[in-house]
């Protein structure tokens, strides 16, 4: 039995956050949570609401038992960039991408 959870939009650079959802896929949940919490980024921060919502949705949509779970599935793909302009040195024109992410994660029973 499956549960999914997404986070889309994020104001977190996807390569930040492939690093910690790095860190937890494919283990127990509880292990996950522990992780989440002894790591001290925005990243962590955003997967641990997200991996909530995934245990959330498992235990009251499927009826599964919190503590058989374990995460099947921790993306990160890239959301949409917003491009941000700005006058350089020399009067050229410099800029900033503010990457955004989308965070999917996919927690199942152990059979």
């Amino acid at each position: 039995m499956e549960a999914k959870a997404i986070a889309k939009g994020l104001r977190l650079s996807p390569i930040r956050a492939r690093q910690v959802s790095d860190m937890i896929r494919g283990k127990n949940v509880q292990e996950a949570l522990t992780i989440l919490n002894n790591v001290n980024n925005k990243s962590a921060r955003m997967t641990k609401k997200v991996l909530n919502s995934a245990i959330a949705n498992a235990v009251n949509n499927n009826g599964a038992n919190a503590q058989e779970l374990y995460i099947k599935e921790a993306r990160v793909d890239a959301g949409p960039v917003m491009k941000r302009h700005f006058i350089d040195s020399r009067s050229h024109i410099g800029h900033r991408d503010h990457r955004t992410s989308h965070i999917i994660i996919v927690v199942a029973t152990k059979n």
